[in-house]
């Protein structure tokens, strides 16, 4: 559930105005900064105002709002950067396994250039015979549930 505010998180204390931050976009609903440890230079994030863990945990009514202020953040910081960046990254880590390590939702959008050494090398797994169709089956039938309908 979203609150307002959460004292010991970072993110909620620069929405205050408690702590510093290059503010890039601002609307009533969400904002976006600069990452204090980018990968690339221009690496923003784009935060819900509204304290939420996870993704899962925002409303639906937010997603629109994120979502626009993503591509508009994206969009300057591909027009705007020299040199000029050959794609993005946009990443959200949901959960502490998954590399989140402020738990508040946030979206990464990361400049990529050939050659800046971030790579995504997962181990790719291999699904064993009849694998694949158990867990689709299992994924499609909880979607089907009328309490998950997604809109």
């Amino acid at each position: 559930m979203g609150s307002k505010f959460q004292e010991n998180c970072v993110f909620c204390r620069i929405i205050e105005g408690l702590e510093k931050a290059e503010i890039l976009y601002e609307d009533e609903h969400i904002i976006s900064i600069l990452d204090i440890n980018p990968v690339n230079f221009g690496h923003a994030l784009v935060i819900p105002k509204e304290h939420y863990d996870n993704f899962l945990s925002l409303p639906e009514e937010l997603y629109l709002y994120l979502l626009k202020a993503v591509k508009i953040v994206a969009q300057a910081i591909m027009d705007s950067i020299e040199p000029k960046p050959g794609g993005f990254n946009l990443v959200s880590n949901n959960g502490f396994v998954a590399g989140q390590r402020i738990p508040h939702l946030h979206f990464h959008i990361i400049p990529r250039y050939s050659g800046d050494g971030l790579k995504f090398k997962p181990i790719i797994k291999k699904y064993a015979k009849g694998e694949i169709e158990k867990y689709a089956s299992l994924i499609k039938q909880r979607i089907s549930e009328p309490k998950t309908q997604i809109i």
